[in-house]
């Protein structure tokens, strides 16, 4: 009688300490919301840059604080700089460009009526048959769709002044947190490993996953984006479009999503190109598009990425749209991050689940 009181019991304060745990886990989230942003590329930052710091503190090993100081000057010159440099042209583009809309100057109505004056009879012909002759309708639909999208990008760029403090804040507190995730990050691994309550080849398991998954991603797909928009902004520059940062921007977004890309920004602009008459714009833009811009995701994303972390371009499309949705642009690394460890843990369960059915049968 005695020992199922102490049972009960023992079973009351576990209960109760998990209760207290998972309150103040919450609050904790809570209160780190308003700037998780920070706190998650702080953790990218340090995550992608250790091997840097393990390089470094190889050469000093008594000294973390400095090799973490270090590696933190090196993230801010190679990444934070040319990022902020690159933020206040498209600012500066981008404010350029909804001015430009305003005030009609910049007219994708005109553009598109100009597309349609210069295609041949008989594509007009089937599009009257087919219903789409209603071209006023159309018109005005792409116009409005293409002018709340640059009013959208101008909008967020412009934001960031508005909201100088809480960007500062953001920025200072991500650096803070680098430090400290470069110096302690192993300790900090470490503890977090222990406290999960699972076997240790499982956690194990996991967290490889997981360190793997955040490389693979940032790699292969912030880099592969970072160079398909620098490629695309380049060809814009060259031939004479006007803001060019600001479209190489968009195709560095829209590369981030498979099975549509960097094409949706340069194909109408080699349309439009064809259709007035620049012929050698047009097809030089269309070169361009397809054999160097195109051909960037298929031959650098396998070698950044790996076969064993690729995932199916639908699930990185699902993912990086529904994470975007969610997360604002932070989704774009969310997102797929989230995807592939979904998937890293159900296959690790499903290899859990198989385990007993290998083994040899009974003599």
């Amino acid at each position: 009688m005695k020992l199922s009181k102490m049972a009960q019991s023992s079973a009351l304060e576990d209960r109760t300490f998990l209760l207290l745990l998972l309150f103040v886990s919450v609050a904790f989230l809570w209160i780190l919301w308003p700037y998780y942003g920070a706190v998650f590329w702080g953790a990218i930052f340090a995550l992608m840059f250790t091997p840097i710091f393990l390089r470094i503190i190889r050469k000093m090993p008594k000294k973390r604080t400095l090799a973490a100081m270090l590696t933190v000057s090196v993230i801010l010159v190679l990444v934070i700089l040319p990022v902020g440099f690159i933020s206040a042209l498209l600012a500066q583009e981008a404010s350029s460009v909804y001015q430009r809309v305003q005030s009609g100057d910049l007219s994708f109505s005109r553009y598109f009526q100009q597309i349609y004056d210069a295609l041949p009879q008989w594509i007009t012909g089937l599009l009257d048959r087919s219903g789409l002759n209603n071209l006023g309708l159309i018109q005005a639909r792409i116009a409005e769709s293409l002018t709340k999208g640059s009013q959208f990008i101008a909008t967020q760029a412009l934001s960031i002044g508005q909201n100088a403090f809480d960007f500062f804040a953001s920025f200072f507190i991500m650096l803070y947190l680098m430090f400290f995730f470069l110096r302690d990050g192993a300790a900090l691994s470490r503890r977090i490993r222990e406290a999960i309550p699972l076997e240790e080849d499982i956690k194990r398991n996991i967290l490889s996953k997981f360190t793997t998954v955040i490389r693979a991603t940032v790699k292969g797909n912030i880099v592969v984006a970072m160079l398909q928009g620098a490629l695309g902004g380049l060809i814009f520059w060259f031939l004479g479009i006007h803001a060019p940062v600001l479209w190489g921007t968009l195709m560095a977004f829209l590369s981030l999503l498979p099975a549509v890309g960097a094409a949706l920004v340069w194909i109408p602009v080699a349309i439009y190109f064809l259709a007035t008459g620049a012929v050698w714009q047009g097809v030089f833009l269309i070169a361009f598009g397809v054999l160097v811009i195109g051909l960037v995701d298929n031959i650098l994303r396998p070698v950044l990425v790996g076969k064993d972390t690729k995932m199916p371009d639908y699930v990185v499309l699902v993912s990086t749209i529904g994470g975007m949705s969610l997360f604002g642009l932070n989704g774009f690394v969310i997102g797929p991050v989230v995807a592939a460890m979904f998937m890293a843990a159900w296959d690790i369960f499903a290899k859990a689940r198989q385990a007993p059915l290998d083994l040899p049968p009974a003599p």
